[in-house]
């Protein structure tokens, strides 16, 4: 059985910190990595582990989450490379999303990174931890597909015991990453608390 918070310490993060920011998510899945590919690009996989996805998903093509970012289809190169613009709310701005694969110790490394222009009242608020807590929780949903298991149920999950403790470790994770990349202690205190409370409300 899968231990769902031991999934946390299975990545590596980095906030590569300018006038746009990168969070920078690194860990290897026991899986080929045609499968794992196979996995983030399939609109039927993409489903049963990420979100609903529609649209033209080819190279050129334009795609829509349900409820969520909409973009085009940059770059494709099968099984290995994928980059997206990743556009949501008015006035987005710059973002874009690239994911890599490749094979590492008889399965895949999973490289991804998050590139956008982020208003600064946002991001002093909520440092990387408003993103890079959602692609955690990605990456645990990507986890448990391969894995065979089901999808944990975002609404519902930081409710859950071992939900809160991954949402929260998640969220410190983050604020590690934000002062190894020069945050002050007061500033990454602040964003993880707002992050965390956004992410695992109190009941």
């Amino acid at each position: 059985m899968m231990d769902i918070v031991d999934e946390l310490n299975r990545a590596h993060r980095e906030l590569l910190d300018g006038k746009r920011k990168t969070v920078a998510l690194r860990r290897r899945y026991d899986a080929d990595v045609e499968d794992v590919w196979d996995a983030c690009t399939d609109a039927g996989r993409l489903s049963r582990w990420f979100m609903p996805v529609s649209g033209d998903l080819r190279l050129g093509g334009t795609y829509q989450l349900e409820g969520n970012a909409h973009g085009e289809i940059l770059l494709c190169e099968p099984p290995r490379r994928l980059r997206v613009t990743w556009l949501f709310g008015e006035n987005p701005g710059f973002s874009e999303v690239e994911v890599t694969l490749s094979a590492e110790d008889g399965g895949t490394l999973f490289e991804l990174r998050h590139t956008a222009e982020v208003p600064e009242e946002f991001w002093s608020q909520y440092g990387p931890g408003a993103t890079g807590v959602g692609w955690d929780l990605a990456l645990l949903g990507l986890a448990l597909h391969l894995a065979g298991g089901e999808k944990v149920d975002e609404s519902t999950f930081h409710e859950t015991d071992e939900g809160r403790r991954y949402i929260l470790g998640s969220s410190r994770a983050w604020g590690d990453a934000h002062r190894a990349a020069g945050g002050s202690a007061d500033e990454v205190e602040a964003a993880v608390t707002a992050v965390s409370a956004f992410y695992a409300p109190e009941s």
